[in-house]
């Protein structure tokens, strides 16, 4: 038995009050985290059903690695741990949005950021670069 029921029409979806969560082929759904005191974005993951439901049950950010294909508890071992905040759903249940505090947050990112969106893209006509911002890096 799955810890969600599956999704039904698009009205429910929509407007209704049961989590039915879209996971994608691969039983994801991504998860876009922002610091809840600042709102700052801090990064972009995936959550399989189990992430999603040791996320609900511990109040701590769980997400499914997928270059490690392993549920990865957020901070574990950085100590950067993610107690959510606030969790919200967008309109057909396919993408979450984590309000979160960090524990430690400088290591938000595995680069020692406090973000993983730490560049900038510019653009020069045919050309594209990124351009690293200095503030970013804490660590």
């Amino acid at each position: 038995m799955s810890a969600f029921p599956p999704p039904g029409a698009k009205a429910e979806l929509e407007e209704g009050a049961t989590l039915t969560p879209r996971f994608d082929r691969d039983g994801l759904v991504t998860a876009v985290v922002t610091d809840a005191g600042s709102g700052h974005l801090l990064m972009v993951a995936h959550m399989n059903a189990e992430a999603l439901r040791l996320t609900l049950d511990t109040g701590i950010a769980h997400y499914w690695s997928r270059s490690r294909h392993a549920l990865w508890k957020k901070g574990e071992t950085s100590g950067a741990l993610q107690t959510v905040r606030e969790m919200r759903v967008d309109c057909d249940q396919d993408a979450l949005w984590l309000r979160v505090e960090v524990a430690r947050p400088e290591d938000t990112c595995h680069t020692g950021r406090s973000s993983c969106f730490y560049r900038i893209v510019r653009t020069d006509g045919d050309r594209h670069a990124l351009e690293t911002l200095e503030i970013a890096k804490l660590a």
